[in-house]
């Protein structure tokens, strides 16, 4: 198999995707759950942009990488500035860093417009900053940037750049589709057409995804001879994101005969979006390929059916093989088999209970015309199949539950004050408890006074957190009369489930919510019921 190379951007590139704003903490966990993965070059960022980053190439020295190297980037030397004499390419030796990566102007237009000099020294940019940089020791990326936009506008020029850091010495030449407006087919004709020109110089590919194309385009320089790949994890970076790194080199392990991190690695592909995605406090997209909580969700009952005899049929790939998991839908378009799948997930066993599956799944589809949505309430559905099996014992039963919000202060729109009590009769066993509690909002005064009332008898409850509460207003055409539909997601310290509750009252809706939370919780911690 031929090996490409890997080269992740996400902490330059990545970070200037809005909404993401790295540590130096962050910065240096990534490496090293990157170099875990095996990616063969971590750019850390402009070593002198900023403290920051200064500090990044100081620390990141110190991190006993077994086998990621570090890139430094900056720009070739400005002109009419001699190399030697250039504050950027000091900055970049001075990084430590072992890879340097210098950006250079290849479309004339912006060479004349936006650096304001002639094509000629341009050219002399580009080859004196790559000799320098070589002659000091260093790997040396030449990022042509927007490559592909120069060569349609003038493709000799565009090719004496990149002859240009070639002959210089550049270790890889990196083709940049800086603006991500280019398209597949123009991608691998142009790829095709430099390494005819430079046939003994490794090829990089740089792509952003401007037009939805960066992976695509990614994968046709590959084919027209690149060995580089650059990109971030999930496609962080600015506008709307660079090409995805991960589903990049799943696509060359699985599809493409390329081999990048390896079989083995490749099974880390799943944590390490979501360990990247949670360290930039975003969270990975359920529909994101491979690595999304959906890539391997299925819904439709003809598909899960089909799925348990020939899986291949609706995996284009093994899930295990990137860290994911099937997954089975179960909502108004499943079947029998999802519905037994799915219960088989969650400790149930429906096979051995086929007279009561069909009524399950009828009851299952009034309630998702009532507006319950069991897609993510994992925790509610296997309440409801408890319920049919006659297998559900309630921990503790309401009497009744009351909640006051309480404002002091008229302050309008702009009020923050305002605090919630709640006050719940509820039994468990034979016993009668009255409990009141506080909180910011109605559901966390209800979970406050849920947990005095019944943590004495369930101790357990304190490994039991609320993380998430989510509304969704259903028929909102109805005004206030709509249907609202309200999903908790609660965790303890084995992962983390969901749980709905829907009702005209959004109050009564989370206190059902709630209600399925801490039930499922004490279930699955096998807590017998008082």
């Amino acid at each position: 198999m031929t090996k490409i190379l890997t080269y992740d951007c996400t902490l330059r590139d990545g970070e200037q995707s809005e909404g993401i704003a790295l540590s130096l903490e962050d910065k240096l966990r990534i490496v090293e759950r990157l170099d875990a993965f095996g990616v063969d070059f971590i750019e850390g960022g402009y070593p002198a942009s900023n403290p920051k980053d200064i500090a990044f190439f100081q620390r990141v020295q110190e991190l006993p990488l077994s086998h990621a190297r570090i890139a430094a980037f900056g720009s070739t030397c400005k002109k009419g500035v001699a190399p030697e004499d250039d504050q950027g390419l000091a900055d970049l030796m001075g990084s430590g860093a072992p890879v340097v990566t210098i950006v250079g102007k290849t479309w004339d237009e912006q060479v004349t417009r936006a650096l304001q000099t002639t094509l000629d020294e341009n050219l002399r940019m580009v080859r004196e900053s790559v000799a320098y940089l070589k002659a000091q020791g260093r790997i040396v990326v030449f990022d042509a940037e927007h490559f592909f936009d120069g060569y349609k506008a003038n493709a000799a020029y565009a090719l004496a750049c990149v002859r240009a850091a070639s002959e210089a010495g550049a270790d890889s030449v990196d083709l940049c589709e800086t603006n991500g407006g280019a398209l597949p087919h123009e991608v691998e004709e142009i790829v095709r057409a430099v390494a005819e020109a430079l046939p003994a110089q490794q090829l990089g590919i740089h792509c952003h995804n401007d037009s939805g194309c960066a992976v695509a385009n990614t994968l046709a320089a590959v084919r027209a001879g690149a060995t580089q790949v650059q990109g971030t994890v999930n496609g962080y970076g600015e506008r709307v994101g660079n090409a995805d790194l991960l589903t990049i080199v799943a696509d060359l392990e699985l599809k493409m005969d390329r081999t990048c991190v390896g079989e083995e690695n490749l099974r880390q592909l799943t944590g390490v979006s979501q360990f990247v995605a949670e360290t930039c406090n975003m969270s990975v997209p359920n529909h994101h390929p491979y690595t999304g909580a959906s890539a391997f969700a299925h819904k439709g009952g003809l598909h899960a059916s089909a799925i348990a005899r020939f899986p291949e049929a609706y995996e284009h790939a093994r899930p295990e093989s990137v860290g994911n998991a099937q997954r089975m839908l179960v909502s108004e378009l499943a079947g029998k088999a999802s519905l037994v799948a799915k219960a088989a997930s969650l400790g149930i066993d429906l096979a051995s209970c086929p007279d009561k599956t069909q009524d399950i799944l009828d009851d299952i589809k009034r309630r998702e015309a009532c507006g319950y949505s069991y897609e993510v309430a994992d925790g509610s559905l296997a309440l409801l199949l408890q319920r049919h099996l006659g297998a559900y014992r309630p921990h503790f039963t309401l009497e009744s539950f009351r909640v006051i919000v309480d404002d002091h202060e008229d302050t309008g729109a702009l009020a923050k004050d305002a605090m919630s009590e709640a006050t719940i009769k509820i039994h468990v066993g034979n016993q009668r408890f009255v409990a009141t509690g506080e909180g910011a909002g109605p559901v966390g005064a209800l979970d406050n006074a849920l947990r005095m009332a019944i943590t004495a008898f369930y101790p357990e409850l304190a490994d039991i957190e609320l993380v998430d509460y989510k509304v969704r207003i259903l028929d909102e055409n109805v005004g206030t009369d709509a249907i609202t539909r309200v999903v908790i997601t609660t965790r303890d310290k084995h992962g983390s489930w969901g749980t709905v509750g829907v009702s005209e009252n959004i109050i009564e809706a989370s206190w059902n919510a709630l209600v399925d939370s801490v039930e499922y919780g004490l279930t699955r911690m096998l807590v017998p019921a008082s």
